[in-house]
């Protein structure tokens, strides 16, 4: 077992920085899990408490089920691999990806094994002859993740490690680690700032933020059902839109004024948890792939219109992004890229309601539960299936 434990854990440095506040993590034997926040979370420092590198200031950290906090990084079982490669330069591929073996007095028939194999995963078997400054950014990389696997460690831990590659070829590079990921079957720790990257590859993902862990889940969970304003604002691309909002009780139902004075309906399976506010102010959030030009609307129901000013069109080929006002206040919406929207003119919205969230002004915290939105979510996919259907026979 290889499951890594972090039991509030603290890093604090002179003058009272705290770069890390009472973090409690529960990693996995196997599993894959992505540390994700912007620069100054906290995460990097996490990462290298685990490794060895930062004394921790109060906590407990364990690997596989061994408290480590005075073990020495060479004896955690553990292998790094860093953003700016850490190769040695006046070595070749082979070198570099053996030197950890010979350092541990390896036999040489078994570090000829374990390079060639490493080698032979990671594609990069016609390099062993080559220095580093002969290889691209990406067959660099390569040869550090190899370094690491030759090693077939406990735990690997990556730190930004593709923040030095070109779009496509990190791109590229993520698929590659995931596949790596499954063949190995290794516990994988994975240190980040793109939620993208978090998205795509993590099994769990843990959110950062000024030193606290915001939130834990899958990546689905933390797209679809944030804990707070950081979590839902911080993971999604383009982010989730957020309005001033209050809530109101009229004609028999729940409704959300927005600051343009429009009124959009609450689903009655969210007016429970939202009662509490009633005639008060929420954050209300929506994301942009839940706003459609009204005239493609298919799953929003048209009671839930709201007029809005265009200031920015973002054509995308598969979508639009449009960039509008409501009110004062701007949003975001992916529409579908046969709209007719015009810069400077009006145009109507559509919310999915059924996939709104609603924040609490004063602590940030998520007021509709996770139960609730799965049941939501449920009801607005099954409306459209019944849409299509119905759409379907209507040509028929």
């Amino acid at each position: 077992m290889a499951d890594v434990i972090l039991e509030h854990v603290w890093k604090v440095y002179e003058k009272k920085v705290e770069a890390v506040k009472d973090a409690n993590l529960n990693i996995a034997d196997k599993e894959f899990c992505v540390l994700v926040g912007p620069s100054g979370c906290g995460k990097t420092t996490t990462l290298r408490m685990i490794a060895g590198l930062e004394e921790i200031t109060k906590g407990t950290v364990k690997i596989a089920d061994k408290v480590v906090n005075d073990v020495e990084p060479k004896d955690r079982d553990i292998a790094m691999v860093f953003q700016n490669y850490a190769l040695y330069p006046h070595m070749n591929v082979y070198q570099n990806m053996s030197f950890g073996l010979k350092l541990r007095h390896f036999p040489k028939d078994e570090i000829d094994r374990r390079v060639k194999e490493a080698a032979r995963i990671l594609g990069i078997e016609e390099f062993l002859d080559r220095k580093p400054k002969q290889l691209s950014g990406g067959q660099r990389q390569r040869v550090a993740v190899g370094r690491a696997i030759v090693r077939n460690p406990k735990v690997f831990l990556f730190d930004e490690p593709l923040s030095n590659l070109d779009a496509k070829l990190r791109v590229q590079m993520r698929s590659e680690l995931k596949k790596l990921h499954v063949r190995l079957n290794a516990t994988m720790i994975y240190v980040t700032h793109d939620q993208v990257e978090a998205m795509t590859m993590a099994d769990k993902i843990v959110v950062m933020s000024t030193g606290v862990v915001q939130q834990i889940g899958t990546p689905f969970d933390i797209y679809h059902y944030p804990d707070n304003v950081f979590v839902a604002g911080f993971i999604g691309s383009p982010s989730m839109n957020f309005l001033k909002a209050t809530v109101l009780w009229k004609d028999n139902a729940m409704w959300v004024k927005l600051p343009n004075n429009a009124v959009v309906k609450v689903p009655t399976i969210y007016e429970e948890e939202l009662g509490d506010y009633k005639d008060k102010e929420i954050i209300f959030g929506i994301r942009p792939e839940d706003i459609y030009d009204k005239m493609f609307a298919v799953a929003a129901k048209p009671e839930n219109t709201v007029s809005v000013k265009v200031d920015i069109i973002e054509p995308l080929g598969n979508q639009t992004m449009l960039h509008a006002r409501v009110g004062n206040d701007l949003i975001v919406a992916s529409v579908d890229p046969k709209t007719e929207a015009q810069l400077d003119q009006s145009m109507d919205l559509v919310f999915d309601m059924s996939m709104m969230r609603a924040f609490d002004p004063q602590t940030q915290k998520a007021i509709i539960t996770k139960e609730k939105l799965v049941h939501g979510m449920t009801q607005s996919k099954a409306a459209k299936v019944d849409n299509g259907k119905n759409q379907v026979a209507e040509q028929k």
